[in-house]
């Protein structure tokens, strides 16, 4: 089989997946291809789960099996063949990474130019020596604060946060904090062992023993009786009977900080942190920096103060010295080498700005995480990075990037699209805003209902060959009503874009 047909076309064969129906369709490459079709007709299984899956699939095979390990794979796709399938790109409505650390500054990777430039270009106090560009990142050792290790914020626990209720004894889970169901049980158990009175309120027991079962980094290994009331666990302990099992015991505290480091768990996560007591560092005044790494300026501002600024006013900012790397005030920086770095960093950032401006992310700041954005955000972020990766030749699957777009920058999106297009490459968009459909090359419309009643290609061509494809429900909407309703008859031009279209052929007859 011919891995680029010369007609330029992607040609899928078989296609089963979920609720495609042995589908065949033929979709051109270099062309802004949108999938249209009601929510559950198949049209993402065709863009991701067959064209997607299939081209990553392929690209996979060509790294080591050991390599393969540290990628997320997607099934093998259900279908029999596919020609002429690009490299793809798949951009899907997801959000960030679940970590605090990922920033719409990490995704775009901005801020490694903006590190860059504070370590070459930024103003240090006399005396200073010069900084590594990882000294001003938070995730490293050389730029983390010391004291909350980058995060911006202390953690603790206090025993009111623990125990929220101190009517209640040990038995009946005054420590709030600590596990629940058969971990919870065992920690119970060790304190009767370890003679500890469990049926006493909380309030009660000295503060001494108090403080220690809350806050000891002790952690002993004694024999657990399991079942038996602290009388018969007394008799036992006496008599060196056989115990159920050996069970080591861990403060409240350090489960609950152990926990919260160390878990892979979000529910895990969130239930510990209802216990936590949660400031601002005092070090570095939440800003995640070493002090000496905070001290160094650019235009007036630390980098933990330029990465909150809105990207707009970042680009207002950045754009003077992107012409002349002395800055607004024409100042020399001091070694002409210095004001070549500024320059050409600041002409990069001013550049991937525009890009970012350009699609309705001017809001943004650099350090806003990125689990608070939308998924619409999140596949905009992604898509502004790719103008700028130089990528040719692949082809781009996009879910509903319009998605919470103001109508305003859907021009600005299709423009970018357009820019994708234009560099080489190919756009293969699941959509259902109509501005979108209506600046498609090429439509393939699926269903013609959800689930069983879908997987069907109804259409897979030009625009305005879909308004005589009475099963779709795409074309109710894209034209209004169907073949015999009146068009303006630029709609041509719009929707179809082929010079062989005519008025005539958009009016009623």
């Amino acid at each position: 089989m011919r891995s680029q047909p010369n007609d330029g076309m992607v040609r899928v064969r078989g296609a089963r997946e979920h609720n495609l129906k042995n589908i065949d369709v033929d979709i051109p490459r270099d062309a802004l291809v949108v999938f249209t079709g009601v929510s559950g007709s198949g049209k993402s299984s065709l863009a991701f789960g067959t064209l997607y899956a299939e081209a990553q699939r392929r690209n996979l095979e060509s790294v080591s099996p050991y390599a393969r390990r540290l990628f997320h794979q997607l099934t093998v796709p259900e279908v029999d063949s596919i020609d002429g399938l690009p490299p793809a790109v798949a951009l899907q409505q997801q959000r960030g990474s679940p970590t605090s650390r990922s920033s719409v500054g990490s995704v775009t990777t901005l801020s490694n130019l903006l590190r860059m430039l504070y370590s070459r270009a930024g103003d240090y106090p006399k005396g200073q020596p010069l900084l590594y560009a990882e000294s001003f990142s938070q995730n490293t050792a050389e730029g983390a604060c010391s004291k909350c290790h980058g995060l911006g914020r202390i953690y603790e626990v206090s025993e009111k946060s623990m125990v929220p209720d101190d009517s209640l004894t040990i038995r009946e889970r005054a420590v709030a904090a600590w596990p629940t169901a058969w971990q919870g049980q065992n920690l119970r158990d060790i304190l009767v062992t370890l003679g500890y009175n469990v049926d006493k309120p909380w309030r009660d027991l000295s503060k001494k023993d108090r403080n220690w079962i809350l806050f000891t980094d002790e952690q002993p290994t004694v024999p657990v009786y399991a079942g038996f009331t602290p009388a018969e666990t007394r008799q036992a302990l006496r008599h060196k009977l056989e115990p159920s099992y050996q069970g080591t015991f861990t403060g409240a505290k350090k489960y609950v900080l152990q926990t919260f480091a160390n878990t892979n768990s979000p529910m895990m996560k969130r239930r510990v942190s209802q216990f936590m007591l949660s400031t601002d560092c005092q070090v570095c005044q939440g800003k995640r920096l070493k002090p000496e790494s905070l001290s160094v300026r650019f235009a007036g501002y630390d980098i933990a103060d330029i990465s909150n600024l809105p990207l707009k006013r970042l680009k207002t900012l950045f754009a003077p010295y992107a012409v002349d790397g002395s800055g607004p005030s024409r100042k020399a920086l001091g070694h002409p080498e210095k004001i070549i770095v500024t320059q050409r960093i600041a002409a990069d950032l001013v550049a991937r700005l525009s890009v970012l401006l350009d699609l309705g992310l001017g809001y943004l700041s650099l350090e806003r995480s990125t689990p608070t954005l939308s998924p619409g955000e999140m596949q905009r972020l992604r898509l502004g990075t790719q103008l700028h990766s130089n990528l040719f030749g692949v082809v781009y699957v996009l879910d509903e990037p319009s998605a919470g777009l103001h109508p305003a920058d859907t021009e600005a999106l299709l423009k970018a699209l357009d820019s994708l297009k234009q560099a080489g490459d190919s756009l293969f968009v699941v959509e259902h805003e109509l501005d979108v459909i209506r600046r498609a090359d090429w439509l393939v419309d699926v269903g013609p209902s959800a689930g069983e009643k879908g997987g069907q290609v109804l259409y897979s061509g030009p625009p305005v060959g879909l308004r005589s494809v009475e099963a779709s429900q795409t074309r109710l909407h894209l034209f209004r009503g169907g073949p015999n309703v009146q068009e303006d008859p630029t709609d041509c031009e719009r929707l179809a874009q082929a010079p062989r279209c005519n008025a005539q052929q958009l009016t009623r007859t």
